[in-house]
């Protein structure tokens, strides 16, 4: 059971921390770095001001959190083996769930981020939660635990 977690962690953390700089460099500020701080912002505040040891403490809650994310679907399809079977709608599903945690839960209880979100982010969002997060863990659990 650790293999897939540790696969697909590595796998849809390198996604979505690309897309994530790609947008920042398209769409931000064009600064990485403070914005791997501000991740790491979310369990520690103060990384905001650490430089380049909060950003590569940005980098590390990401593929924490990644790993929760992961584990936590490889953990439910082993409960529920049945979403074996249908690996493309349990991870768009599980995407779907992912995303409203995120956006409607941990993000604005920890940073007062105004809701709704603006078309684009909402769009963003669903995209990295669904394609980078949902379908890679679901296909790669399906690889590994499928009997």
């Amino acid at each position: 059971m650790l293999k897939p977690i540790a696969i697909a962690t590595a796998v849809c953390g390198t996604l979505d921390i690309l897309f994530a700089m790609i947008l920042t460099m398209t769409l931000g500020k064009g600064d990485i770095p403070a914005m791997l701080r501000f991740v790491a912002s979310g369990p520690f505040p103060a990384a905001t001001e650490m430089g380049t040891g909060g950003a590569i403490l940005g980098l590390l809650v990401h593929f924490a959190l990644m790993a929760a994310m992961v584990t936590a679907l490889v953990l439910l399809i082993r409960w529920r083996p049945v979403l074996l079977d249908t690996p493309i709608r349990t991870g768009v599903a599980y995407g779907v769930i992912t995303y409203f945690v995120m956006n409607w839960l941990v993000v604005p209880l920890r940073f007062d981020a105004p809701l709704p979100l603006k078309p684009m982010q909402l769009a963003t969002q669903l995209f990295a939660h669904i394609v980078l997060v949902g379908l890679p863990t679901a296909l790669i659990t399906n690889r590994y635990l499928r009997r």
